[in-house]
């Protein structure tokens, strides 16, 4: 029996070129997927460090509005909220900045403090200006409440 049915199917060296190309397409594959995950990650840093800077920025635009007498103690690097019935104390470091239970994870390069227009260094306060670090692009904070009578008083 004399049979001439040739059998399509592909060669080695074929099957072995297809392997090749597709091991180089995914090695781009995850290569590009690396890439695209560090930008992911620094984009995820980015907003988080400007959450916390946002939600920082309200907490004393509140605190400085809420409670009539806002001190400054340079050397504690403190800054105290209070009122008769309460009180709220800003605790700065060189890393983070506590306030009561929240923690702020934020680096503030330079802190001015105001009373009426003037700089001060101690005692009490109507403004503050923070200057943030490189990291959150060297964004300034103005914070600052308006007097009434009673902050001339004494």
């Amino acid at each position: 029996m004399n049979t001439k049915h040739k059998i399509q199917a592909f060669t080695l060296s074929e099957m072995i070129i297809v392997i090749i190309i597709t091991s180089i397409v995914v090695g781009m594959a995850f290569s590009v997927l690396s890439l695209v995950q560090k930008h992911m990650s620094s984009i995820q840093n980015n907003f988080n460090q400007n959450s916390t800077l946002n939600r920082f920025e309200q907490s004393l635009w509140i605190d400085f509005n809420r409670y009539s007498k806002i001190s400054y103690n340079s050397m504690n690097d403190e800054l105290v909220c209070a009122s008769e019935i309460d009180s709220v104390t800003y605790k700065f470091t060189k890393e983070y900045i506590i306030k009561d239970v929240d923690t702020f994870n934020l680096l503030f390069q330079n802190k001015s403090v105001f009373f009426n227009g003037d700089k001060k260094q101690n005692g009490r306060i109507d403004a503050i200006k923070l200057e943030a670090s490189k990291a959150l692009q060297n964004q300034q904070l103005f914070i600052f409440k308006k007097n009434d009578a009673a902050q001339y008083m004494n």
